[in-house]
């Protein structure tokens, strides 16, 4: 179970280093007036997206059913880990809208603005938090 655990955790940090840097991407894809980086940003958008966000994304969501799976009469029953999957559950919203955005990006239809997305960058910061405090510190 540890070894499960800590690819878990592995996973969920690539997974994040995504989740933190494709909207800061989607900052400067927005305020970028070049054909040459606009390009550029739909190439290190679309490979950061599909090569290294989804595979870790999968594989985290993998591995935690995988975790709950050795005690589900337990976790699913404990308030911090219903919790923690509703988080879970809204990052992943998150990270399909992400690959909405990037689709629109693609197809030059972006609707928002460079600080829409200095805001929306901070959601998976605010989900990390809870997520660790959740799963850390149990609180319920």
């Amino acid at each position: 179970m540890a070894w499960i655990k800590a690819f878990h955790i592995i996973a969920m940090v690539a997974w994040f280093a995504g989740l933190f840097y494709l909207p800061r991407l989607f900052v400067y894809h927005a305020q970028a007036n070049d054909a040459i980086s606009t390009e550029r940003f739909k190439i290190m958008e679309h490979r950061l997206y599909y090569f290294i966000m989804l595979p870790a994304a999968l594989i985290t969501l993998l591995l935690g059913v995988w975790l709950i799976a050795y005690s589900p009469a337990y976790y699913l029953h404990a308030r911090w880990m219903q919790a923690k999957l509703f988080c879970v559950l809204l990052l992943i919203m998150f990270h399909l809208y992400c690959g909405k955005v990037c689709r629109d990006f693609k197809r030059d239809k972006n609707k928002h603005s460079s600080l829409f997305y200095r805001f929306f960058n901070e959601f998976p910061t605010l989900m990390l938090i809870i997520i660790i405090l959740l799963a850390e510190i149990r609180p319920f």
